[in-house]
């Protein structure tokens, strides 16, 4: 009898966890703009609420929690080697590194040769800690500026060193890497185009390509090497460059993924005042 309840129990666990596989599930929808979700080595997901100047944190075990306010207008972030946060602090157009434990905070990046940053907007980085982020020119409401002082680029970050790879954009937007580190998918979500760069030893960029007709506004990979975009819901492209699925996400806007959970399991999506989380059942 022990045993059969112990089977029962097993089999009822295992039909409610693949319940949700597939199926898009709202986190919460008590925001305002969401962004530029990141995951740290738990699992655990920062995100940030932009309008409102928030930092929440959704824990590998379900617990939503406000993290930091106010949190610099961040838009995109990412979870350095060290367990750091990485954020495009877009109300003073700098780049943040953040401790998750004490909260504070360093400005790492002010600016490229004296001028103000359009807006780091998203970033990546390699197992080599080199930071790549995209600075496109989004008028901001609580900006006293009205005009760039710089190219739409995407840039490069090696210790205190900013360098400027590619001006060659309409507005540059999402990035991130391959798993194997040795590609950089750039969207141009200005002139509808996902492009994608070999990464070099020295991290340099080399033979940028086309890699699909279409933008983004936030992206990232899975273990397969699958491509997700974002706009009206999530596109996943394969590695060469064919769309191999569209989720539907009940937003206006869809802004941004990662994924995370406990063994990474779940695609996390941001999407105008809500965040919602996925079981991929295409994996």
């Amino acid at each position: 009898m022990k045993n059969l309840c112990l089977l029962i129990l097993l089999c009822n666990t295992v039909l409610a966890w693949g319940q949700d596989k597939g199926e898009v599930i709202l986190i919460s929808g008590d925001f305002s703009f969401t962004e530029g979700p990141a995951r740290d080595s738990l699992g655990n997901i920062y995100f940030t609420d932009q309008p409102n100047n928030r930092i929440w944190k959704y824990s590998s075990g379900g617990q939503l929690s406000l993290f930091l306010e106010p949190a610099g207008r961040s838009n995109g972030l990412y979870i350095d080697q060290e367990g750091y946060i990485i954020a495009c602090a877009d109300q003073n157009n700098e780049l943040w590194r953040i401790s998750t434990t004490t909260k504070q905070k360093e400005v790492l990046v002010k600016g490229y040769k004296s001028k103000k940053l359009n807006g780091p907007n998203d970033l990546w980085i390699s197992k080599q800690g080199i930071i790549y982020l995209s600075d496109p020119y989004y008028q901001r409401s609580y900006w006293t500026r009205t005009k760039s002082e710089l190219p739409e680029a995407v840039y490069k970050l090696v210790g205190t060193e900013l360098q400027n790879l590619d001006a060659d954009f309409g507005r540059p937007n999402g990035i991130v890497g391959s798993p194997d580190g040795t590609l950089l998918y750039v969207a141009d979500i200005g002139a509808s185009k996902t492009y994608v760069y070999d990464i070099l030893d020295d991290g340099a960029l080399a033979n940028k390509k086309l890699f699909c007709a279409r933008g983004s506004d936030g992206m990232t990979v899975d273990q397969n090497g699958n491509l997700y975009l974002t706009g009206d819901g999530v596109f996943v492209y394969n590695a060469q460059g064919e769309q191999i699925k569209h989720i539907r996400v009940p937003a206006k806007w869809t802004a941004n993924v990662c994924f995370g959970g406990s063994n990474n399991e779940y695609l996390f999506i941001t999407a105008s005042e809500k965040v919602f989380k996925i079981y991929p059942d295409w994996l």
